[in-house]
């Protein structure tokens, strides 16, 4: 029954805590779900009967107004295709991220407002746009660009809570805004807390680098609290120093005034992946299982983040990795047999079918070959 649906009960729970339900077919968590598991966040982009299906099914049991928010293709046609498909299906308000599904991380790049635009020109649904935003001037120049009825910020927001208010107050200021909230709607994550304190003051953390560990260490709220106020403290006591003492970086503002940040360009990658593995723990060897705390304990050193392990190049035959020294780009079992099969040798993988033959070759005619072919009769290795 549409009462037991999968999409519908959920939604139903919250009916009485909201004003509205959105789909987002397009978040980042949604991409790592979708490449797992498929019919996810912004691999639904593709699968437009059954999005339609999802609105038009939610419009007519859910007593809320249904929104939406997607990401573009690269044509404009087709990204105002997609959003007047969604607007007949039932989307009553629709949010437009102007960058495609491929656009993030290192390769995010700058969200097209011309796509945005686009979308606004021609549906009948108010608009709302996503992407560029850094400060408030954004705000109201993405708006008359594009004639859109809203903005919303993600990244912008995190690093700038005030961003919307027009002002950039003090890291640590906005973190005692932030962990007063905390303490007030248990119970939180201490891993969520750490990622927004890690975000609010990502730029001064590259000048007090044993701040970062210290608050990686944290195993509560408190302890958050005592480094946001030593924080506190170093800063004011650069602020108490000549202006050309602090404003020696390229940052708009000082390090300690909440300001937009720039990603790296994606060589920087292996060094932000250390930095998010400890902005992820929660400080203490309890976020990882057993099994794996055992393996630590035992390897001190070894590397247990899967995405800064070495890449294997697969096999050019099977898809398994291939051996680093082998000469025919395989893996051992696909080069054994290839070996055999042409009589040759690997000495990556200690194969040695040419030599061997050419040994029992010289043997039987008493060393007295005469060119370099090989003919040989041998039992299949396998």
């Amino acid at each position: 029954s549409p009462s037991q649906n999968p999409l519908i009960q959920p939604a139903s729970l919250l009916i009485p805590f909201t004003v509205a339900t959105q789909f987002s077919p397009c978040g980042s968590w949604f991409y790592i779900l979708s490449s797992l598991l498929g019919h996810y966040g912004v691999f639904l982009q593709d699968e437009w009967d059954l999005l339609e299906k999802m609105i038009k099914l939610a419009d007519e049991k859910l007593s809320v107004p249904i929104t939406c928010k997607i990401r573009v293709f690269p044509e404009i046609e087709k990204t105002v295709k997609y959003a007047k498909m969604l607007e007949k299906a039932g989307c009553q308000l629709l949010t437009v991220h102007g960058r495609t599904k491929d656009q993030k991380g290192a390769l995010t790049g700058i969200a097209s407002w011309k796509h945005i635009k686009a979308v606004r020109e021609a549906v009948n649904i108010p608009v709302f746009a996503n992407g560029n935003i850094q400060h408030l001037s954004d705000v109201q120049r993405c708006m008359e660009e594009t004639g859109v009825q809203g903005v919303m910020s993600a990244e912008g927001n995190l690093h700038n809570p005030a961003l919307f208010e027009g002002c950039s107050p003090p890291v640590w200021e906005m973190a005692e805004e932030y962990l007063e909230v905390v303490e007030k709607h248990p119970p939180c994550s201490l891993s969520y807390v750490r990622a927004h304190i890690f975000k609010l003051w990502h730029h001064t953390l590259q000048i007090h680098q044993d701040l970062r560990e210290e608050l990686a260490k944290a195993k509560n709220v408190a302890g958050v609290a005592e480094v946001n106020r030593q924080l506190k403290q170093r800063c004011q006591k650069e602020m108490a120093k000549d202006e050309s003492e602090w404003t020696k970086t390229r940052l708009p503002f000082p390090h300690w005034i909440c300001q937009p940040y720039v990603r790296p360009p994606q060589g920087s990658k292996k060094k932000t992946l250390v930095k998010r593995a400890l902005e992820d723990g929660d400080g203490s060897s309890d976020s990882l299982s057993k099994n794996k705390q055992k393996k630590k304990a035992r390897n001190p050193n070894k590397n247990f983040c899967p995405e800064l392990k070495p890449k294997y190049i697969k096999c050019e035959q099977c898809g398994n990795p291939k051996g680093n020294k082998c000469v025919f780009n395989l893996c051992r079992g696909c080069c054994k047999r290839k070996a055999f099969k042409e009589v040759a040798d690997c000495p990556g993988h200690g194969l040695r079918f040419k030599t061997k033959a050419l040994k029992q070759c010289n043997s039987d005619t008493g060393g007295g070959l005469t060119n370099g072919t090989v003919s040989t009769a041998v039992h299949d290795p396998l």
